[in-house]
């Protein structure tokens, strides 16, 4: 993550991004073929989002009847406009709530729930809105009243408090989509969800791409914000959900190890007679996704990208390469001792190689680690 976006952001604590509607639209959308009335008689609220800013907002508002709502309720954090200088819109500043001296300190509310304009619909034109007691803090029992109420949670949180966000919503038990970095499947807490099967990837942004409005320009290096579009690009971010949707359930087409071995398309799986073990794992290292073998019967430590193509009825999650042993899947623990003579004969100086951290493969007498790998097998492995 050294010098990507995400990780600056998170380091100067400027981690709050607006989602573009288009991306809002397409996830909500997955949901919505696979279970049309997915959000029909429910409560969406969207905390960590300004409501006059926020596309998520405008989305579940502009749609609020023909995806059957029973209401709608968005809140925002008052020192984040604050400290980015955000200044009220037209909208908030004639609205005879506004208070110049609250605008500071209180965060703001919207809902949404009935035809308050007299056009016999409800929509955007709809929204009720008022400040918060407090400044709108999700960890606020104020919010945590809110979260309560609700069925689904919609939301961009801040990225560097995105486990803290996630066991709020966890805590109080409720169904979420939210967005979050790649890396967070590492924490050993979102990994357990996703390996219960109670939460997983969601839809994904096009080509994995995502573009974001910032608050602010400034944080950004050439590169990274597009001084035309206005929007910044992450490659290391996805949706976190506990919604269901069609992928999800499509299975990955996969050649069987000997056709791997013979024609994959990836140079350091094909031409080898058999596929590397791990040394403290009893499994093999499948460092592809499309090279997983489609008739190996036992475990395979595949690449975090696997999650994002893995149907629950094609494999089962049975752990992940880390230092606890967590999941009670290692067969071997280095020694001290034998890190260090690991560091000293790979890299020929004294050091410590953390063999203990992941999977380790023997290449030409070296012991060598592998990247973060889960541990997967087949439910019902090709004959």
């Amino acid at each position: 993550m050294a010098n990507s976006p995400l990780s600056n952001a998170k380091n100067a604590k400027f981690d709050e991004f607006y989602t573009q509607y288009s991306d809002i639209e397409k996830e909500m959308n997955a949901y919505l073929d696979f279970d049309a009335n997915v959000f029909r008689g429910k409560t969406v609220f969207l905390p960590c989002d300004d409501p006059e800013w926020s596309n998520f907002t405008k989305y579940f508002a502009q749609n609020f009847e023909r995806l059957g709502l029973a209401k709608l309720i968005s809140t925002s954090y008052a020192p984040t406009a604050a400290a980015h200088r955000m200044q009220p819109t037209i909208w908030e500043s004639s609205s005879p709530q506004f208070d110049p001296g609250k605008t500071q300190v209180n965060g703001k509310i919207f809902t949404l729930s009935r035809d308050v304009s007299g056009d016999r619909r409800i929509n955007v034109d709809d929204l009720e809105y008022e400040y918060l007691d407090g400044d709108g803090d999700f960890r606020s029992k104020e919010v945590t009243r809110l979260r309560d109420e609700a069925d689904i949670i919609v939301t961009n949180p801040p990225f560097s408090l995105f486990r803290e966000f996630l066991a709020w919503i966890v805590k109080g038990g409720k169904k979420f989509v939210i967005i979050g970095s790649v890396n967070a499947i590492t924490y050993k807490d979102v990994f357990r969800l996703l390996k219960a099967d109670k939460m997983w990837l969601g839809n994904g942004f096009q080509s994995g791409n995502a573009y974001f409005k910032p608050l602010s320009e400034r944080e950004y290096a050439s590169g990274v914000f597009d001084s035309e579009t206005k929007l910044v690009k992450f490659r290391n971010v996805v949706w976190y959900t506990s919604l269901d949707h069609g992928r999800r359930h499509q299975p990955l087409s996969l050649m069987t190890m000997e056709e791997n071995l013979r024609f994959s398309k990836h140079k350091d799986i094909r031409g080898r007679t058999a596929y590397e073990k791990y040394d403290n794992y009893d499994a093999i290292e499948v460092p592809f996704t499309d090279a997983i073998p489609s008739d190996y019967a036992g475990v395979m430590g595949v690449p975090i990208s696997f999650l994002d193509k893995r149907s629950p009825e094609q494999f089962e999650i049975v752990g992940v390469c880390e230092n606890a042993d967590l999941y009670g899947l290692k067969t071997k623990v280095y020694s001290s001792e034998e890190c260090k003579k690991a560091y000293l004969e790979k890299f020929g100086k004294a050091g410590t190689y953390d063999l203990n951290a992941s999977g380790v493969v023997l290449r030409g007498g070296l012991k060598e680690k592998v990247y973060y790998r889960i541990l997967a097998r087949h439910r019902r492995p090709a004959a």
